[in-house]
């Protein structure tokens, strides 16, 4: 239970990811909004970044990156305070592990329990699991919607960019034109894989919880009902789950 000392603090999380800054603003252990915006680059004035997303110099602002070059454009914010992997009471947790994923599983630990499953759809698609203890299981990485897509954009002549929000159900398996044949090529491997690493957490963790969260947790979700809809109805969505984590690690930093 949070005390009511702490439920009356106004404080800005800043979580800086691989291709955006996610930001969420709280009242104590309440989430008040949360939104997107890009990364900071050497054209923003040096005072803007202490006046912008809401910041007065007065309101605490905890951030955690998985962009080191990026924390720069905050170090001189007065009331900055910055998450690593040592503030987060997991074990079993090795070096190199991202903040951004410590962060949601240990928010979905704080909120649901262990042992849990976090797929995590953002620019990378990833999986980390941890037990009841809570201790680190491990997980797997591989790229995201977003970046599938950009890639074949890139890699490949003749083939559009595609953006992984274009579609709200799955296109035919067997495409007739180029653009689906993309979005049937991305979208069905990646669903299947989504299922197969489930699955295999359920095999390993019988009745535990599996939770999608990130940018794309809406299309993984989506996309599982109308694969695997047993899948879909066993799984949790929450979107919001790396706050949860931060509001775990605030509160137990505060006075």
């Amino acid at each position: 239970m949070f005390p009511p000392t702490f439920r009356n603090n106004r404080w800005i999380a800043l979580i800086v990811g691989n291709s955006r800054l996610h930001w969420g603003e709280f009242a104590g252990d309440m989430l008040r909004r949360a939104w997107d915006t890009p990364h900071r680059d050497r054209s923003w004035e040096k005072g803007e970044t202490a006046t912008g997303e809401g910041l007065d110099g007065t309101t605490p602002l905890w951030i955690a990156s998985v962009v080191p070059e990026q924390l720069q454009f905050w170090q001189t914010y007065p009331q900055i305070k910055i998450i690593d992997l040592s503030c987060i009471p997991l074990t079993g947790v090795y070096p190199t592990l991202g903040i951004d994923r410590a962060l949601a599983v240990w928010g979905a630990y704080h909120r649901w329990g262990g042992p849990v499953l976090v797929v995590d759809g953002g620019t990378a698609l990833t999986f980390t699991g941890i037990d009841d203890r809570p201790e680190l299981v491990g997980g797997a990485i591989l790229p995201g919607l977003g970046s599938q897509f950009k890639s074949l954009a890139r890699n490949t002549a003749n083939l559009p960019q595609l953006a992984a929000n274009e579609r709200r159900s799955l296109p035919p398996r067997w495409a007739l034109d180029t653009p689906s044949a993309i979005q049937s090529g991305v979208l069905y491997s990646t669903v299947a894989g989504v299922k197969d690493f489930i699955e295999a957490w359920w095999r390993d963790f019988p009745g535990s919880r599996a939770i999608l969260t990130g940018g794309d947790c809406q299309i993984l979700a989506n996309a599982l009902m109308f694969q695997f809809p047993d899948i879909a109805r066993t799984t949790i969505v929450d979107e919001h789950l790396i706050f949860w984590g931060m509001q775990s690690i605030v509160w137990e930093n505060s006075p």
